[in-house]
């Protein structure tokens, strides 16, 4: 029995589609703040190795058939390999969940990697076409490279450079050995507790976005000084504190505008601002565009 794809929205050529290049990767990111579940598809018409990062809550990916999924959980990744050419993958994305998809193509993936001796995966399934499924903790500077790759830390016309080094950077330590991994340390941050406090203080100004602490009192809570937590919070974000709270207020404005379920007035409530016309200014100067006039294009 095939399975019914009609609530599955396509994404090739959608915002989810982080980068593309023809002939090496795609890059697909997907963070849903709304409070439903969301569903994507993407069909597929090459070869791909595909890595799948759970960087928040947990989400599925499924291939062909809803119940040919992986299931991953924050801090988790796969492996994914199969030999059919055509194929379309399923994402299936609860609220607060968020995911980052890199495709490589076969061809590409030839060119960056050795294959004589011992290969990086499995690769006896590899060379006979089988399907592979690795499973993998994430490690804390694969995390930090994932949140790179969504930041603005260069201009338009350089994004591309700096998207295709992030990705060699992180294949590198992906496909590190166990003894490398072990005994890696964050080249950006200190070490894997101060990384917890500042996601920890991600955490409070998006659930205290109406009210959020000061950054005084944020750095008390989650057990940092307010140099650090400022630094540390940039590297890791790319934004400062109050910046990134922002634009995650834009990003969730967009969503509910695209939802329709809400007015302008409401949503402004909705984010905190005391009255709409703040609401309608801040966007507009993000966007270049009102509210209303995003809602109705």
């Amino acid at each position: 029995m095939k399975s019914n794809f009609e609530n599955y929205k396509n994404i090739d050529k959608s915002t989810n589609l982080l980068f593309k290049e023809e002939k090496t990767f795609k890059i697909y990111y997907f963070n849903n703040l709304t409070q439903a579940k969301q569903l994507f598809k993407n069909s597929l018409n090459d070869n791909y190795i595909q890595l799948y990062f759970c960087s928040t809550g947990k989400c599925s990916v499924a291939f062909n058939m809803e119940h040919c999924a992986i299931n991953l959980t924050e801090g988790n990744s796969s492996l994914v390999y199969f030999k059919d050419e055509k194929m379309t993958v399923l994402f299936n994305l609860p609220p607060k969940s968020e995911l980052f998809a890199i495709l490589i193509s076969i061809e590409y993936f030839h060119s960056l990697f050795s294959i004589e001796g011992n290969f990086l995966f499995n690769f006896n399934s590899f060379k006979i076409g089988k399907p592979i499924i690795e499973p993998k903790e994430t490690t804390t500077t694969i995390k930090i490279i994932l949140t790179q790759l969504i930041t603005k830390q260069t201009n338009e016309n350089l994004r591309p450079i700096f998207i295709k080094g992030k990705v060699f950077e992180l294949l590198s330590y992906y496909f590190s050995t166990q003894s490398d991994n072990d005994t890696e340390h964050c080249p950006y941050i200190a070490n894997e507790e101060t990384v917890s406090k500042i996601k920890h203080a991600k955490q409070i100004i998006i659930e205290e976005m109406n009210n959020p602490p000061s950054l005084g009192e944020l750095a008390k809570i989650v057990g940092l000084n307010i140099k650090k937590l400022k630094t540390d919070f940039k590297e890791f974000y790319g934004d400062p504190v109050f910046t990134f709270l922002l634009n995650y207020k834009m990003e969730l404005a967009k969503k509910l505008l695209q939802e329709q379920q809400l007015n302008v007035n409401e949503i402004a409530v909705h984010l905190g601002y005391s009255t709409s016309s703040h609401f309608i200014a801040a966007f507009k100067r993000k966007y270049k565009i009102t509210p209303k006039q995003f809602s109705k294009s």
